[in-house]
């Protein structure tokens, strides 16, 4: 579907908005358990806190793998089917957290349909996040990638910011059972919604080969992945890291990175078009490890809290600056497909951090995960700046 050149800026956000609210969905159902798992699997069932990073990672190896391959079937069936699969998957994770309480006096049993459903919201969000994204950029054309981008991660993160405290607070009041029926009520409700929507229709071309699409798009979603890893340490582990300093509010911390992250977008994702996707994405690393050294300095639960909002403005910017080069490297018939394995990177960067973070935190401590996360940002720093030297020989020689 063509976008119509006489839309204002207004109706453009309403367009957008009509598909990515099934993101917010999808991610409000990954939120409202953040901030309880880990503590559930390492002081309810007994388990490492290795092993507590390994649950919540299960849901980004479970997105990593599938990634891809909702691209491809975005491509080929159109967006809003695989938004509709999607969200039934993040009901059916819903629903095995709610059994994995009920079989809380096996341990493992306990762990096993707790992972179930981890798996379950990985491809949920794969399904749904991908789905969402492509529908939207069918909707207002592919010049507004960044416009749509850039809203579907204020959904993410706007969920996210509501998702951990509300978690929290449904769980002092109900125990975990009080958030799981929450989700399977907001897939039912997501999955009615859209299907009111107009769907689009598919476009039609040669698609290129995963192998050639990967090979245009990898430096970039590298850059992406090394650059997750300040989020994952963060929500994964900001509560054991309050705990051992013996402070609360750790919930609060989750909340001021994805408010930092939302601000962001609301206010400079303009800047993008203004200034290139790889510059921001510079100023955007520098300002994440900026926050990531200062939790990791962390004297008090004050400066952790303004490490956790600094880190949010500096992640908030980096997907939708790489991604928009990314899928411009491709036809608009594959674009589904650079879109999936470009998410890849970020979900494999996540998938990684909890159970290396695990092992840092058994050897050195848990404050040494966030010195480390910065070291790795700094790294993603670097090669965006090869990245842009790069692109800018290339377009001299052309």
């Amino acid at each position: 579907m063509s976008p119509t050149p006489a839309l204002s800026s207004a109706q453009l956000n309403k367009r957008i908005i009509s598909v990515v609210v099934f993101t917010f969905f999808c991610y409000l159902s990954i939120g409202l358990p953040l901030a309880v798992l880990p503590g559930y699997v390492h002081n309810q069932l007994g388990y490492s806190s290795f092993m507590a990073g390994l649950i919540i990672s299960l849901q980004y190896f479970s997105t990593l793998i599938s990634r891809p391959q909702s691209g491809r079937y975005a491509d080929l069936l159109g967006p809003k089917k695989v938004v509709l699969v999607g969200l039934v998957l993040c009901g059916a994770s819903g629903l095995f957290t709610l059994l994995a309480v009920l079989y809380q006096a096996s341990p493992l049993t306990s762990l096993i349909l707790l992972a179930t459903g981890r798996v379950f919201l990985g491809l949920g969000e794969s399904l749904t996040a991908t789905g969402s994204i492509l529908w939207g950029i069918n909707i207002v054309g592919t010049v507004q990638s960044a416009r749509v981008i850039s809203w579907n991660g204020v959904a993410t993160y706007l969920a996210m910011a509501v998702g951990a405290p509300l978690g929290v607070m449904l769980n002092s009041l109900a125990g975990i059972p009080g958030f799981a029926v929450l989700i399977i009520l907001m897939a039912a409700f997501g999955f009615w919604l859209a299907t009111r929507r107009e769907g689009v229709l598919v476009t039609v071309g040669q698609r290129i080969p995963f192998n050639q699409v990967f090979s245009r798009i990898w430096l970039y979603g590298l850059c992406l992945g090394l650059g997750t890893v300040g989020f994952g340490t963060i929500a994964t582990f900001i509560t054991l890291y309050f705990s051992s300093h013996g402070w609360s509010g750790a919930a609060f911390s989750l909340t001021l990175f994805s408010l930092g992250f939302v601000a962001m977008r609301l206010v400079f994702s303009n800047c993008i078009g203004r200034f290139g996707g790889i510059r921001v994405s510079l100023v955007s690393f520098a300002i994440e490890c900026a926050g990531l050294l200062l939790i990791w300095y962390g004297g008090s639960s004050l400066m952790v809290d303004l490490g956790a909002f600094l880190t949010g403005l500096g992640f908030s910017l980096i997907f939708p600056a790489l991604g928009v080069g990314a899928i411009r490297q491709v036809a608009p018939q594959n674009q589904g497909s650079a879109l999936g394995l470009y998410s890849a990177f970020l979900d494999f960067g996540l998938g990684i951090t909890g159970p290396v973070a695990g092992l840092l935190i058994g050897h050195w401590g848990v404050d040494s995960i966030y010195l480390a996360a910065a070291v790795v940002v700094l790294f993603a720093f670097a090669l965006t700046l090869r990245l842009r030297l790069t692109t800018r020989s290339q377009t001299a020689v052309s």
